[in-house]
Parts: C-alpha cells; structure tokens; sequence
C-alpha cells in the first residue's frame, strides 16, 4: 500500500539530478509500492522533463521564491501519509525508504524520522568522516536517548545535528507545517525547532542511508561564503542562550562551514 512519496526538489540545470532520480526510483520501497517518486521545479526546463520522461515520474511546477518556498511549494504537491525531500544533488541508499517507513510504523505520534548520513563530492567520492560529522552523529545519539522533549531540545541548542534531506515527514500530524521562507540557511534548523515543541516524538535512525553531496555550486557553500550561513546560525544561538554564550559556541561552530568546500 502506498504510503510515502520521494519528492525530488529541482532547480536550474544539475549534472546530479539524475542520479539523484536514479537513487529514489531504485528505492527498496518504491519496488515493494509502498513509496512513489514525484519531481517539484520551480525553473522547468527541457533537461528536466525529459528525464521525468525518461524515469517515469509525474512533474510538478509553482512559481519559487527561495528554498523555504520551494519546499513549501514541494510538500504541497504530497498525497500521501508521509514524505521525504530529496535535493537534487544527493543519493539515497536502496534501503533508505523502508527504514523510515519501518519507524514511522512503530508509533502512529512520531512527526521526524531521520537517518545518519555521509557525505560525497562532485566526483561521486566518499568524503572521509571529519570530526563536524562525527560531532552531529554523537549528538544525534545522545538525543535519541532522551524521549522527553525537553532534554533532546537543550542537546539540540548545542548545533544543527540533522541533515536536511535525510529528513522525512509525518504530514498527517504536520498538516499546518510551513517552513519559514524568510530563511535561507537555518529554516532547516528552525523547522527541527518548532516541530520538537509540538506533541510528538522525532526519531533517529544510526544509519548512514544517504549521501549529502558537498561541492562548490551547492547552496551550502554558496551561503557559507556570504556570511549569511553564519548571521542565521548566531540568530539560531540567540533562541536558546544569551548574548555572550552564543558568541562563544558560534567560534566553534563557524569551524564546520569549512568542511563545505
């Protein structure tokens, strides 16, 4: 029975997207049909729909605005109980949708269920495991220790463990969820935020199932490279401490922007 969809968010023209399509389409889940792949552009062009074409996957287009809007705009277009937001860049591991799947299951209160992920460059490589990962794997750890929500949000206010696209989705009990579109770095880290205030659980799972890929035309990069990375995560700081304690955890934060280059 289909329950959950890979919505594949696309902009531009990326030499990634179609292995990224390849990777959700190849989905232990999608092949027992308890997941689908859907496409959401902002920017449609000829490259993209001809390899909707080529894999069989139903297009979807609204007017963009930025990222916060594009995933706003991507979720829109989700019918079923659950969904993932898949950046165009990245891999997802064939194993991937069953183990969210699998979680979601055991507890009809869980909003988030995330993986553990690593990291590849432009060239499809591995990128070692440096010691920012290995720091948000701990962290995500010691968080999936403490059901209470207000112990996971103190561990939390240490730095944005969770990756992104290893995110997926209750939409059922997010139903009214948006993500803030004035964002452009941290909307990631405020969702996690405000969805950890409402009833229900968020869930890791200690596997690496996807690869997030690093190269210099990602958005990451691009903001890291503005500053604007680092304004929004000092905001991100500010929520849960003073003045003083922010700028001090930010010297040490700042240090993991380097690893997106």
């Amino acid at each position: 029975m289909l329950q959950h969809t890979f919505v594949i968010c696309a902009y531009g023209q990326s030499p990634f997207l179609e292995d990224c399509i390849k990777s959700c389409v190849n989905q232990n889940s999608v092949k027992a049909r308890q997941s689908k792949v859907i496409l959401y552009t902002s920017t449609p062009n000829e490259d993209i729909k001809l390899l909707c074409q080529e894999y069989d996957i139903e297009m979807y287009s609204k007017t963009g605005g930025g990222i916060g809007r594009d995933w706003n705009n991507a979720l829109s277009f989700v019918v079923t109980k659950y969904a993932t937001i898949a950046h165009q860049d990245d891999i997802y591991l064939p194993d991937y949708g069953m183990a969210i799947l699998s979680d979601f299951k055991k507890s009809e209160n869980v909003n988030l269920v995330f993986t553990d992920y690593s990291e590849n460059d432009a060239q499809n490589q591995i990128r070692l495991r440096n010691l920012n990962l290995k720091i948000k794997t701990v962290g995500l750890k010691i968080m999936s220790l403490f059901q209470n929500k207000i112990y996971q949000r103190r561990v939390y206010a240490f730095g944005n463990f969770i990756c992104c696209p290893a995110v997926s989705y209750n939409l059922e009990r997010l139903v009214d969820f948006q993500f803030d579109e004035n964002l452009k770095m941290v909307l990631d880290w405020d969702a996690w935020e405000r969805i950890m205030k409402r009833p229900g659980k968020v869930k890791f799972i200690p596997q690496e199932l996807m690869y997030h890929r690093i190269h210099e035309d990602s958005e990451t990069t691009a903001n890291t490279v503005d500053k604007n990375r680092e304004n929004e995560e000092l905001m991100m700081y500010r929520r849960y401490w003073p003045s003083f304690i922010s700028n001090l955890l930010m010297r040490f934060y700042v240090k993991n922007q380097k690893g997106n280059s």
